[in-house]
């Protein structure tokens, strides 16, 4: 008979202090079977959350949440975190309307201290909780559980220099395991993997522990004994002098799924009067053969079939994000100065293929957007043609360096904004919303959005052609399904398409080309008439092409998958009345400057009046209004 489930009984983290070390392992795997069962129906982040089960449970085991406040970096590894802290049901919809959300949300639970989404960022919130807790002479502890690829992310230095500088009462807990979404690079990571010399040492550690805990009276002690010898060794063949040195106390290698040794080095952090880092080594993947063989496909993995791990939908056509990374390497073929940079989204950006192909001409450099922006500027500099591969939520974090190194010396770097637009099911955090806004009023840059796979390969193909910074937006998941030409076209800068003339202009940026289409044909049976522009570029507009058409309009349209706020439709409205045609009844769709709530894209679009039925009757409606 198999034993009695222990995960339904658990509705808060004071229910974990009431089990044996045995229970708790059996939790670990229910868990497990929990997060690979939910995920596989609603996609989500699994191999990360298999990794940390038995680390979240040492935690909420050893510390009091909510009065002690953990901060999770990133938060994709919250999962474990969220079933123990009563919401179990939510967890049933997973990253879907109504259910929780894949991140820590304050909103949503007093166990979710801080909202976070980005990487590195966990270190610097939890110095300030601490101070706050000094200040106001309270008592609890922070503990903050950083990935070792949050560490390739320089915000978390700055954190850990002023953390050694202040010497404040903190709990770090670096989780290694060689992954943040591509595997980890650079000099840091080759460090760590120094420092836990791979898993041997843990096994036998752990082994060692185990003979002599069975030997009576003696095995304790010797343990202890062999805890004062262990730490000299660390020093002298594991130097965490790294840490050490920066005034952060450095505690471990400790393996990360063994709960009697996480809980052991908790209790022994929790006790320590500074800054302390317990060095956990976990597996992406633990318990799941698939994410454990293949972590990065599993890192953000869409619904799949749990005896195969293959995906349960078959996408209908290639991704955008694969037609980029299909048309750099094309381009890299011919052309050698071109150069590719990703910050740890190799395959997520589709540049896998050039990085296998040109492995001396491909760069992943980690989380650290900042420094690869920079980066691509030196190459730019000196002749060299970077394309800087990132996902729009995350390349706002480099708007410094977008602006400084690049635009103000109109240096030619090509930006590649994946994900951009309603991005649905990661939350608030990676919506791809504000990019039109924080780019288009930069000094020197171009920007482009394709209404279809097709034409993002022939803007890449032109982006490299104008010598300019240049950024081309593009969304999550597949285009229409148009034919992909093989042979590239140049397409001029700022040259706008129309595709259907009418009395009256809808003017459409990007991924609302084609949902402009078939508002057209649905109002051109109300017997409302309207052009239809695919604009292509945000900047610089067409305004010859615009302003012809808009001679004989009466009204103005404008859509756009983007914040309304500088976006688009603003760029459009100042062309018009810098050429005085101040006469338009104009409106411009597209998306408030709020955060959304969880859901599906056309879910978030149809609750704002973006989809085809929404903006068919505003348009009606405005033209009601304005009596036209």
């Amino acid at each position: 008979m198999s034993p009695e489930k222990i995960l339904p009984a658990i509705n808060q983290p004071q229910d974990l202090k009431k089990l044996s070390l045995k229970e708790l392992n059996q939790l670990a795997t229910e868990i497990r079977a929990r997060i690979i069962e939910t995920v596989s129906r609603t996609g989500g982040h699994l191999a990360s959350n298999l990794g940390v089960v038995e680390l979240s449970l040492a935690l909420h085991y050893v510390f009091n949440s909510p009065v002690d406040k953990i901060i999770w970096d990133v938060g994709h590894q919250c999962y474990t975190h969220k079933l123990i802290t009563g919401r179990q049901k939510g967890f049933v919809r997973l990253r879907q309307s109504g259910g929780v959300l894949g991140y820590p949300c304050r909103e949503e639970s007093e166990h979710d201290i801080y909202n976070t989404g980005h990487a590195s960022t966990a270190l610097s919130a939890a110095l300030g909780l601490a101070i706050s807790r000094d200040r106001r002479q309270e008592d609890y502890h922070v503990i903050a559980v950083v990935g070792d690829g949050s560490l390739t992310g320089g915000v978390a230095y700055e954190a850990l220099n002023q953390i050694g500088h202040l010497r404040e009462r903190l709990i770090i807990i670096l989780n290694y395991n060689e992954m943040s979404i591509s595997p980890n690079v650079g000099a840091l990571s080759r460090y760590l993997s120094y420092l836990v010399s791979g898993q041997p040492y843990l096994r036998i550690k752990e082994q060692a522990k185990s003979v002599l805990r069975s030997i009576p009276k003696i095995g304790w002690p010797l343990i202890k004994a062999a805890r004062s010898f262990e730490e000299l060794m660390i020093k002298t063949f594991f130097p965490g002098i790294f840490f050490e040195e920066l005034g952060i106390k450095y505690l471990g290698p400790i393996h990360g799924h063994n709960l009697r040794s996480l809980i052991e080095a908790l209790e022994t952090a929790r006790k320590y009067s500074g800054p302390i880092l317990v060095h956990c080594v976990t597996q992406k993947g633990k318990g799941y053969r698939p994410a454990q063989l293949n972590p990065e496909k599993f890192h953000s993995a869409p619904p799949f079939h749990i005896s195969t791990g293959e995906p349960a939908v078959c996408e209908p056509g290639p991704s955008y994000s694969r037609i980029f990374g299909e048309a750099v390497a094309d381009l890299g073929r011919q052309d050698q100065d071109i150069i590719a940079i990703t910050a740890a989204m190799t395959d997520g950006t589709g540049l896998n293929r050039f990085a296998a192909e040109n492995p001396e001409r491909f760069f992943d450099v980690g989380i650290a957007e900042q420094h690869a922006v920079n980066f691509a500027a030196g190459l730019a500099i000196s002749g060299l043609k970077p394309v800087v591969a990132i996902y729009s939520t995350f390349l706002q974090r480099a708007y410094d360096q977008i602006f400084h190194e690049v635009c103000l010396m109109d240096l030619p770097v090509v930006f590649a904004l994946d994900r951009s637009g309603i991005v649905g099911e990661d939350g608030p955090t990676h919506q791809g919303t504000n990019d039109i806004a924080y780019l288009r009023h930069l000094p020197n840059i171009i920007l482009m959005a394709p209404k279809d796979e097709n034409e993002l390969r022939h803007m890449v193909y032109s982006a490299f052609k104008y010598r300019h910074p240049v950024a081309i937006r593009f969304p999550k998941g597949c285009g229409p399904g148009v034919l992909v030409e093989k042979d590239f076209r140049f397409i001029p800068a700022g040259q706008a398409e129309l595709l259907k003339s009418g009395r009256d202009l809808l003017i459409a940026y990007g991924s609302m080309v084609y949902p402009a289409l078939e508002v057209a044909e649905a109002l051109e049976k109300e017997g409302l008439s309207l052009a239809v522009v695919n604009a292509r570029f945000a900047r610089p507009l067409d305004e010859k092409l615009l302003t012809e058409l808009a001679r004989s309009a009466r009204a103005v349209f404008t859509l756009e998958e983007g914040v309304l706020d500088g976006g688009f439709g603003s760029a459009v409205r100042e062309m018009f009345d810098r050429n005085g045609f101040y006469h338009l009844a104009f409106r411009s769709f597209g998306l408030p400057s709020s955060v959304y709530p969880l859901g599906k894209p056309e879910e978030i679009k149809k609750l704002l009046g973006l989809d085809v039925e929404g903006l068919v009757a505003a348009i009606k409606d405005f033209y009601r209004q304005h009596n036209l």
